[in-house]
């Protein structure tokens, strides 16, 4: 009788969406079998040997998931997107460059601890790291990127002797409102926050690119944005704009983080990932954030030891400053949603079983 050889570790990943399953395996152990599921049960896991851990899409977590994960003792991971994403859009199908794997939360989740807090409230950077961190930066800034680098680098006019606020808006379905602001949950609401702050400033505001692309839902009170906003942009690219503004004020967009890069002044109405270390002028604050850190210690943290790097084709384990090159060599190339992307989002409004992460 033939023996059956068992796999030396098991990764479950569940409900991720089909067009994920090529490019998530790079990202994880080589060591490890990938197997996606649609749901976690104790049959599953009773069934399955050598189960190494369990990731699930950080939007994507349930209660159940949790439950199952405790009683069986099964170490849970949370999957998100890096902070260096693509030259594209996600919505876009656009495979991503980076991705983080969290073991405690995830970074947009304000309400625990993550690992890129840890990494922030405990971490010793040596001078090597910091010396990196203010290179990738610096590349960064030279190059215009940005986390999905669309948009087109043209010129705008704004009022002389005026401040000029850039408002980027965010997706207010996405867990990152609701799990990282208490307060401030819309659009609408931010810039009514921003406009009673600075009521002489010249209010810029840029929808999220994935509500302009068509993958997320129109967000509500835009007569009221059109009023309370002096201008609103669309097709231009955010490293154009940050270069432009003075200001930059957010619930929790990466942005915000964008905008430190370029020394920016960054006001916080939520409790995004780089705020509460002194760096940013925040209406809210953590308690479990007491140090004050540097921005190149905030750039090793987020862009260097938490994000993993994976080149989408050849599918090999890069590093930053390889992703860097990547992206530099894309940019200008990215495009509307291909027909076979429009007809993946119409099966997702006919079968919403497909909405996965």
């Amino acid at each position: 009788m033939q023996s059956v050889i068992e796999p030396s570790s098991v990764c479950l990943l569940i409900g991720f969406s089909r067009w994920k399953h090529p490019f998530i395996p790079g990202f994880l152990a080589s060591d490890e079998e990938c197997r996606f599921i649609d749901q976690l049960s104790p049959e599953l896991i009773e069934q399955t040997a050598n189960i190494a851990r369990v990731v699930v899409w950080s939007g994507k977590i349930t209660a159940q998931i949790t439950e199952l994960c405790q009683r069986y003792h099964l170490p849970l991971w949370r999957m998100e997107d890096g902070f260096l994403r693509s030259v594209g859009l996600g919505v876009n199908l656009v495979p991503p460059l980076s991705l983080v794997l969290d073991r405690r939360g995830i970074y947009y989740d304000a309400t625990g601890a993550s690992d890129l807090e840890q990494l922030l409230a405990e971490a010793a950077f040596n001078d090597e790291l910091l010396s990196h961190a203010a290179l990738i930066r610096r590349r960064l800034v030279d190059s215009g990127l940005s986390k999905y680098n669309v948009g087109r680098d043209r010129l705008l006019s704004f009022p002389d002797q005026k401040c000029i606020v850039l408002v980027p808006g965010q997706v207010e379905s996405d867990a990152s409102i609701k799990l990282g602001s208490p307060v401030i949950k819309t659009n609408l609401a931010l810039l009514q926050a921003v406009r009673k702050a600075k009521p002489e400033a010249y209010i810029v505001y840029k929808p999220h690119p994935d509500v302009l692309a068509g993958g997320r839902s129109r967000e509500q009170g835009w007569s009221e944005i059109n009023a309370l906003a002096d201008l609103i942009v669309t097709d231009i690219s955010m490293a154009t704009l940050l270069a432009r503004v003075d200001e930059l004020h957010t619930i929790s967009s990466l942005a915000g983080f964008e905008a430190l890069l370029r020394g920016k002044r960054v006001y916080t109405y939520g409790l995004p990932f780089y705020a509460g270390w002194g760096l940013t002028t925040d209406q809210l604050s953590c308690d479990r954030r007491t140090r004050v850190r540097t921005l190149d210690e905030l750039v090793a943290a987020a862009l260097i030891l938490y994000p993993i790097y994976v080149d989408p084709e050849s599918g090999r384990r890069i590093e930053v400053g390889e992703a860097i090159d990547y992206l530099v060599s894309q940019q200008g190339r990215a495009r509307g949603p291909k027909l076979s992307t429009r007809f993946y989002r119409l099966l997702q409004r006919l079968f919403p079983a497909l909405r996965k992460g």
